[in-house]
């Protein structure tokens, strides 16, 4: 079975530091008012603030790819989401639809003036020609066919942004959270992982009802933040 690529953002590690979003410009050559990449400040200035890097997260039931009007966008075998700006019509349907604002677009205005959307590849280019001059400036740079890691989380000092095989990556951020003194605890922790922090294997999995989602796991009670 194909590897399912995916991003995940380590928000304790993450120093807003903007290395991904530089990395992500410089690598592929993007105009002025494109970024592929952003990084979000959560309860700036009060405790617990968090930094986390978003971009397109090539989502498994991708919300721009049920809205597109011309079925500009596609899943590679890979799980990847990429687009044909030679279909795009500029509608911005998919901007509307995408939960992280992904879909970037080079002009502001109705319907069909906006430009060709743009927006994170996953360091993939797009459906030209792996590597070819037409792919790459349409699309940037394709890692993925160089047998690299996407710019940005290659870049990335803290190792706070991942991206790779998304089982790879999973137990990556799980090993961390072991590491940390909590895990099981940790709200949609045994929703994710499925096994106890200490071993063994939890009674429900992700596919079944959620009753092992208790009303005192730490994202719902206030006193227990991790």
């Amino acid at each position: 079975m194909a590897a399912r690529m995916k991003f995940i953002c380590d928000t304790e590690r993450c120093i807003d530091c903007n290395g991904c979003v530089t990395a992500c410009k410089n690598e592929h050559e993007l105009p002025w008012g494109i970024n592929r990449r952003r990084v979000v400040t959560i309860n700036d200035g009060v405790p617990g603030e968090r930094s986390v890097s978003v971009a397109c997260m090539h989502c498994t039931d991708a919300p721009c790819l049920a809205v597109c009007p011309v079925n500009c966008i596609y899943h590679t075998e890979d799980g990847i989401v990429l687009h044909s700006k030679d279909q795009c019509i500029g509608c911005g349907y998919c901007y509307y639809a995408c939960p992280f604002g992904a879909p970037q677009f080079p002009e502001t205005g109705l319907f069909n003036h906006r430009g060709k959307m743009d927006k994170c590849t996953f360091c993939a280019g797009g459906p030209e020609p792996d590597t070819s001059e037409a792919e790459f400036k349409k699309y940037g740079r394709n890692r993925i066919a160089e047998g690299k890691l996407p710019a940005c989380a290659e870049m990335c000092g803290t190792k706070a942004l991942l991206g790779g095989d998304a089982d790879t990556v999973a137990n990556i951020y799980r090993q961390r959270v072991e590491t940390r003194g909590y895990g099981p605890e940790l709200w949609g922790w045994k929703i994710a992982y499925g096994r106890a922090k200490r071993g063994g294997e939890t009674k429900i999995r992700g596919d079944l009802p959620r009753e092992n989602q208790q009303v005192t796991d730490a994202q719902n009670d206030p006193w227990r933040i991790p």
